[in-house]
């Protein structure tokens, strides 16, 4: 029997899940429908994403055993409304808001079983990072659900709830602060004499390596990574001078605060 899950959105946060799930999907486990706000946005959503797209998102609430909020923070409440009377208690409520609080949402549809989540674009590529926590009604065995749903798209950590803002930066908008880093990474090599795409390429290709060093580290801190390529006295270390001179750490720490502030403020809107 297929599990029915339902997208209200499908913007690019959406797109990334439903494109992944699909793809994923050997089984045919799954049936993915979405609704959006307009019968043109529909139509463009269903060829983009080869799924059946409407503009009514009642009849998608009422077929779906999922329901993922997918629109912008400040259209949550607005759509929650417009939902409440198709939600049951039999249904699950998902919802990839930055900056919603499961408590806001369940002020409006109460006794509804709710999680939240922040995934990110990655996913789109089996890499992705989810975060994840429950609302006041949801079960372990939601978030387990959840958590399966989400396996083949990357990885994912349940956290509190009041650390999803940070979650909401360090991931949810880390791809965007990566790809800058990475393009600064070329554009010096191409300034220094190095031809752009190639630059690019190792620019990437490192960054990809390094993260998975990260992960294979074992017991050996980031830290000790850092020392075993920055030998002190060679042209690694030069450059970790430099880069401490600049206080990247600082920089790095106010990109950080200043996205999870701005994160904890969309649920304010």
């Amino acid at each position: 029997m297929k599990l029915n899950i339902g997208f209200i959105g499908c913007g690019k946060m959406a797109s990334a899940i439903i494109k992944g799930v699909l793809a994923a999907d050997n089984n045919n486990s799954y049936l993915i429908r979405g609704a959006e706000v307009n019968e043109e946005f529909a139509k463009l959503a269903s060829e983009r994403l080869g799924i059946e797209v409407s503009a009514d998102s009642k009849a998608l609430v009422k077929a779906s055993d999922i329901i993922f909020i997918a629109t912008k923070p400040n259209n949550v409440v607005e759509v929650l409304k417009n939902i409440k009377d198709e939600l049951t208690s039999e249904k699950l409520l998902v919802s990839i808001a930055a900056g919603v609080s499961t408590s806001k949402i369940e002020n409006i549809v109460s006794d509804i079983r709710v999680v939240r989540i922040m995934p990110n674009t990655p996913a789109l590529v089996n890499l992705g990072m989810f975060g994840i926590c429950e609302g006041s009604k949801a079960s372990d065995r939601d978030v387990e659900l959840i958590e399966k749903l989400l396996s083949s798209l990357g990885r994912s950590i349940k956290v509190e709830e009041s650390q999803m803002d940070i979650v909401t930066a360090i991931s949810g908008s880390g791809p965007a602060f990566f790809y800058q880093v990475i393009e600064d990474m070329a554009r010096a090599g191409e300034k220094l004499g190095l031809d752009y795409e190639k630059s690019l390429i190792l620019a990437a290709q490192t960054a990809l390596g390094s993260a998975q060093m990260v992960f294979n580290r074992g017991e050996t801190s980031v830290q000790t990574l850092i020392d075993n390529v920055a030998t002190k006295g060679g042209c690694t270390y030069v450059g970790i001078c430099e880069m401490k001179e600049k206080d990247s750490t600082k920089m790095f720490f106010d990109v950080i605060d200043k996205t999870t502030q701005k994160a904890n403020a969309l649920g304010k809107d």
